[in-house]
Parts: C-alpha cells; structure tokens; sequence
C-alpha cells in the first residue's frame, strides 16, 4: 500500500570505521557518515560517500579527529556514537556530519542506517538515530561546542509506506551551545543531483576554507551559494545557539564584514488584469469554504509546496509531495489531483500511480485504482508497494483469491510488510481458509497494534 509512508540486507563498506588522529587534534572530534546502498532504494546514492570523504579531509586538515563511517548498518552506526561518547572532554568541540536518508517522526530527525526495515512510523524510531537524542549525549558527556551538518533532506524510499508522512526533516531542538544546518528548509526534499558532490558540500567546503570566518558565518554564506546556486529552489536551514565565538580553521579572528543575503527575488510581472491559471497546467487546488479539514489551510508543508507551485506548476516533485501530505491527512479528491498531474507531467513516475491507485481504493474508484496498480507493476514489475495496495484493491472488490496472491507476492518479498499480511488473514478467512487467516491476522496485530484500526479506515473490516 502506498502512502505508508522502505531495509534488508547488511551493505557495509566499512563495518568498523577508524579514528584518525590529525595534528592540532586536541579536543576536536567528528563523526563523518555517508550512507548510499539503502537496498529499498532504486539504485545507490550518488553522493554521500565522496561527501563524507571531503568533509572529513577538510575536517582533518583543520584540527578535528576523525572517524568517518561508509554504509553504516545500525549497530554500525551505534557503535560509532558510542566511540564518539567516549573521546569527548569537557569542553570539546564536536561535529557530526551525515550523509543519506532521513525521516521526521514525532517532530524530531532520523538518520536512517542502511540496514534499517521501515514499514511503519514506529520502525523509524526502533532503527534511526535521532538527531536531537544524539546531541544531547554529547551535551551530556561535556561538549562545549555542538555542530550538526545533516545533508539528509532527500525524498526517501520510505515515504509511500506512512499515511501520516511528513516531507524533510523537523526543526532540532538543541542543548544550548549548538549549531546545526540541514542542506534544504524544514520539510521539503531535494533530489540528488547525480555529480561527484552535493550542492549542500560542494558550497559548504569553499566556504569552509575561507580565512578569518567564524563558524555561524560559514553555515550563513554556505545556505546563500545553495540558494543562488539552486535559485532558490533549495535553502538550507539554520539554528544557532552557541554561545562563543568558533571557527572551522582554528586561530581565527572573527570577522567585521556584514553576512552575505539572498539574493533578492524579482518582482512579479504587473498586470491591469487578473493572470489566471492555464487550464492545461496543475491548478493549484483552492478549499472550498466549508472544507471538513480547514486545518489543511494553514499546514506549513503545503503551504510551502503551493508556493512553489504557484511559482512553478510544472513542478512535479513539489505536486508529488502535496500529494502525499493531502493523502496523510484525509483529503483524498485533493490527493488523487496532485497525482494525476504528477503523472501527466512524468508518465513513468510509479510511486504516483501507486499512490493514486492506494488512494482511489480508499474512496471506493476500485475499477481506476485498479488500473493504476497494474500501470506501476507494469513499469517495476515485483514492486512490492504496488502489489501491497493491489491487494488491498482486490480484497475490497471481493475478489479474495486474487488478494491472497498479491498479498502472497509482497510477503515473498518484504516477509515483515504488516498491511499484506493482515490483508492476506482477512482475504484467506473470506475465502473459507478461517484457521490461516486467523494465523495472519493475530501476527500482524502483534507486529502492529494499530492494523486493524488502519483498515478499518479504508472500510474494510
């Protein structure tokens, strides 16, 4: 099923990552980690491994110890935190730098091992490593300074399979004495851009390496070459609350000159006459004044992602994402318009067509969704997302035995996908199969509580 708002197999390229010691070391440490072979993924992430590896140069030529981490399984992970634990001092500089995916849950950021196996929101918690908990390990031990450079903001393979999915990451909150930027704004995505480097590192080590710049300095010029690089369709976010003057190249002297602003936006075209929308691109969906859910008004994540629309209908991700936060929320129609634009923008896009095809189900368009669900399998045959909501499109037509084999299918796949397999209970007690049905059912509910709950809200009971 999608919406809900994907990990298996154990990729390490290095399972125990070494401190290396640099001159002029004394208490500065960082933790570097590139995740990239995320196995639920289509492909590997071009660029958190060459990022880890040049932030972590650039980090030791300026007096940090470093330990940097490649693929990262979650003991991985937890064993490298737990090394960083063990170095700090009172009063020590620590930074920590991860590359790959990250997933907002409860209002705090993950950073998602490679090995992590993520079905539902719950699993979030149970396999990432949140970012606020991490630094306030390290407040704890007695660091003095605290960064976090999370260049995480990707759209992730895991979004479809959360029906409360939030875009990006959440606002950190820090001990006092921390800086932390994320490589886009509080809950929106980017995408790779499938070079050698992030447009997040790549402006983030030229400004590293300019003299006499204090640290709040360079994370404030690093979001201004993003966002002119990007014009502006990527802004990195900042907190601050240190306390103290630090710089990256240690010996710096702070510097008098004003930070550097965005530049400014163009002034929209003047007309004498309202400019209304073309009939042929997205619409920008308006709530009517007596939406059941005016609370959709004033959500920040599609507010930002209408603005962006507003300025760009043709932006396909943007539509995609809006799509999704409609979905999480109940607005459906809405939903299910955001994804048709998505595919009529890209044809190929399956995470639309599955989306829409889980979506449709859920307001009763069995015959549509149908259909969408064989377009995506047909574009990523044994994508297991589609068969899952295929599934759920046959046992809600009553067509059990059809079910039970798309449900059977996603098992194969992804034995521990809790939607097919009280799905597959349900279809295989309808279909007169009471005794493995209930088998099914009980081990869903045990591997998660709310599924009965969650299909009840698609009408099946």
């Amino acid at each position: 099923m999608s919406i809900r708002l994907p990990l298996l197999a154990l990729l390490v390229f290095s399972l125990a990552p070494i401190f290396h010691s640099a001159a002029k070391a004394t208490d500065r440490f960082a933790l570097v980690i590139g995740n990239a072979k995320y196995p639920d993924a289509d492909a590997p992430l071009k660029e958190p491994i060459n990022d880890a590896r040049s932030v972590a140069d650039e980090l030791k030529r300026d007096g940090f110890t470093i330990e940097i981490g490649e693929n990262l399984t979650g003991d991985g992970m937890r064993k490298a935190f737990e090394r960083l634990y063990g170095h700090i001092k009172p009063g020590s500089v620590v930074l920590i730098f991860f590359s790959g995916y990250g997933i907002q849950s409860n209002r705090q950021s993950f950073m998602i091992p490679v090995d992590a196996q993520i079905w539902t929101e719950a699993d979030v918690r149970r396999d990432g490593f949140s970012l606020e908990t991490v630094l306030g390990e390290v407040n704890n031990r007695g660091a003095g300074v605290k960064i976090a450079l999370i260049d995480a903001s990707r759209r992730n393979p895991y979004e479809r399979r959360f029906r409360s999915f939030s875009a990006g990451l959440a606002p950190v909150i820090a001990p006092n004495g921390t800086l932390a930027i994320y490589s886009a704004a509080l809950s929106s995505v980017m995408s790779d851009n499938g070079g050698d480097h992030s447009l997040f590192v790549q402006e983030l080590l030229k400004e590293i390496r300019v003299p006499d710049l204090m640290a709040e300095e360079t994370l404030n010029r690093t979001r201004v070459g993003v966002t002119r690089a990007s014009r502006s369709e990527q802004v990195p976010w900042i907190s601050s609350s240190l306390a103290e003057d630090f710089s990256f190249i240690p010996g710096a002297r702070p510097s008098v000159s004003p930070p550097q602003q965005p530049p400014p936006r163009p002034d929209p075209p003047k007309a004498e006459t309202p400019v209304l929308p073309s009939p042929e691109k997205p619409v920008v969906a308006d709530l009517p004044s007596n939406d059941p859910l005016p609370s959709l008004a004033d959500d920040p994540t599609i507010k930002n992602l209408t603005l962006k629309l507003v300025e760009n209908p043709d932006d396909a991700g943007s539509l995609y994402r809006r799509g999704q936060v409609y979905a999480s929320k109940g607005a459906y129609d809405l939903a299910i318009k955001d994804f048709g634009d998505t595919i009529r923008l890209n044809p190929r896009d399956v995470e639309a067509y599955n989306n829409r095809c889980w979506t449709r189900t859920v307001v009763g368009e069995l015959q549509s969704a149908l259909r969408d669900c064989n377009e995506a399998l047909r574009l990523r045959p044994n994508f297991v997302d589609a068969l899952d909501s295929r599934g759920l499109v046959n046992l809600k037509s009553g067509l059990n035995k059809n079910a039970v084999a798309d449900f059977d299918a996603a098992l194969k796949i992804s034995p521990r996908l809790t939607s097919s397999l009280y799905g597959r209970g349900l279809a295989r007690q309808r279909s007169g199969a009471i005794s493995d049905g209930e088998v099914d059912i009980n081990n869903a509910k045990a591997m998660d509580p709310n599924i009965v709950k969650e299909f009840e809200n698609y009408g099946i009971r």
